[in-house]
């Protein structure tokens, strides 16, 4: 591997935003595997990747350049889309789909600001799909344009970096610059957001019709599943979109009122175990004050940290859920057992689009930022704290606001 091309990897993997795009373009497009590849006439390289169905690639796997389609792309600066190789009139024959094995195909070029083309964003799988319409080709444009401000952002950031060590300044110009680029990348986002939650209606919509339909046990089961996706995905796109009004000018809009805490908290863990009937989840609530709150954003907050707890703790012991109203402040604590975090993934939890080492759920990285988030728009704070003993998130907030 030559060193600018490491350079390249790097550059694509310092973007936190990138694992949260490859996932979010794999469930939205129905593919099992989905990467940011760096290519060039002679090589192609992968920077990212998502791989759930065992490709075998990984960020630094290189393929020969002439057994992969992304090479014309490079040529033409044109997407290639295949929605099922043995009707395609083009690639039914192609050396690439019959090496590999795929069915289906889609890739852009990622062109930066100077037009050259750094690369791709492609996914395949092995099953047909359904890619030549505007939503999925419009969602992975616009992902291979952000993916690209990404990087020429950063490459300007990283030359202002090496001028400032001589320098020991940074115009103000090119603050505005960076603060420009990184609002329209995060507008990017939102505007995808809206315009994903369409189509998923339909198909939510669809499978509410299939689901009251006479069916088969095969079709019932491939319904629930569909149920399930739709669910996921909406919860996806929940979470882009608070992410984007967090990040930008508006933040959060509270719709608060005075409350009584103990039916809220009482609902989100009933709600818990009835998912998981198998975990345990233990419950104490000593809060007859009244709160000052959003219903539905402290609802959402201790959904996140219980799911939270419910994934990472050890499944033979219990989740604990407790709540207090004492003297002037409101307490929600979630604890678990289980492997401790380690220290540099503590201080890094509520970051956006992070997910540490110890974790390997499938998800954006954005629910711990986005509790943080209703917790500061409340005017309290969420922390975290954890030792091999227990690992424990508490949020706090004053009683009167």
């Amino acid at each position: 591997m030559s060193e600018d091309f490491q350079s390249d990897i790097d550059a694509v993997g310092s973007l936190a935003a990138v694992p949260a795009i490859l996932d979010v373009i794999c469930h939205a497009a129905g593919m099992g595997f989905a990467a940011v590849a760096r290519v060039t006439p002679e090589r192609w390289i992968a920077c990212s990747v998502k791989d759930e169905i065992a490709v075998g690639l990984k960020p630094g796997s290189e393929l020969k350049i002439e057994t992969t389609i992304c090479n014309e792309i490079g040529r033409s600066g044109e997407a290639v889309v295949i929605e099922n190789v043995d009707d395609d009139p083009i690639h039914a024959r192609h050396r690439t789909p019959l090496r590999h094995g795929f069915q289906s195909y889609i890739s852009v070029p990622i062109v930066l600001k100077d037009g050259t083309v750094f690369g791709t964003l492609c996914a395949i799988d092995s099953k047909p799909a359904k890619l030549r319409n505007p939503q999925t080709i419009g969602m992975f444009n616009l992902f291979a344009q952000l993916i690209a401000m990404h990087l020429d952002a950063n490459a300007r950031l990283a030359k202002r970096e090496l001028a400032a060590e001589t320098r020991y300044a940074t115009s103000q110009a090119d603050l505005l610059e960076e603060r420009h680029t990184a609002e329209l990348r995060e507008q990017f986002i939102a505007v995808l957001g809206h315009d994903l939650r369409n189509p998923l209606a339909s198909i939510a919509a669809g499978t509410r019709l299939l689901a009251k339909e006479a069916q088969s046990d095969k079709a019932k089961t491939v319904v629930q599943l569909m149920q399930a996706s739709v669910d996921r995905m909406a919860g996806l796109i929940d979470n882009v979109l608070d992410f984007a009004r967090a990040r930008l000018g508006g933040g959060w809009t509270l719709n608060l009122k005075e409350e009584i805490a103990e039916p809220i908290i009482a609902q989100v863990v009933n709600e818990a175990r009835s998912a998981l009937p198998q975990r345990r989840i233990e419950l104490v609530v000593d809060a007859p004050l009244p709160v000052v709150c959003d219903r539905g954003r402290i609802s959402q907050l201790l959904s996140n940290l219980v799911g939270n707890a419910i994934t990472h703790g050890d499944a033979s012991t219990p989740v604990r859920v407790s709540a207090s109203t004492k003297g002037r402040t409101f307490e929600i604590s979630v604890s678990n057992e289980g492997t401790a975090i380690p220290p540099g993934d503590l201080a890094r939890l509520f970051m956006p689009f992070v997910r540490g080492a110890h974790v390997s759920e499938k998800g954006l990285g954005l629910g711990l930022y986005i509790a943080s988030e209703i917790a500061r728009a409340h005017g309290g704070a969420l922390t975290a704290s954890s030792s091999p003993a227990e690992t424990r998130f508490t949020f706090r907030m004053p009683l009167n606001r």
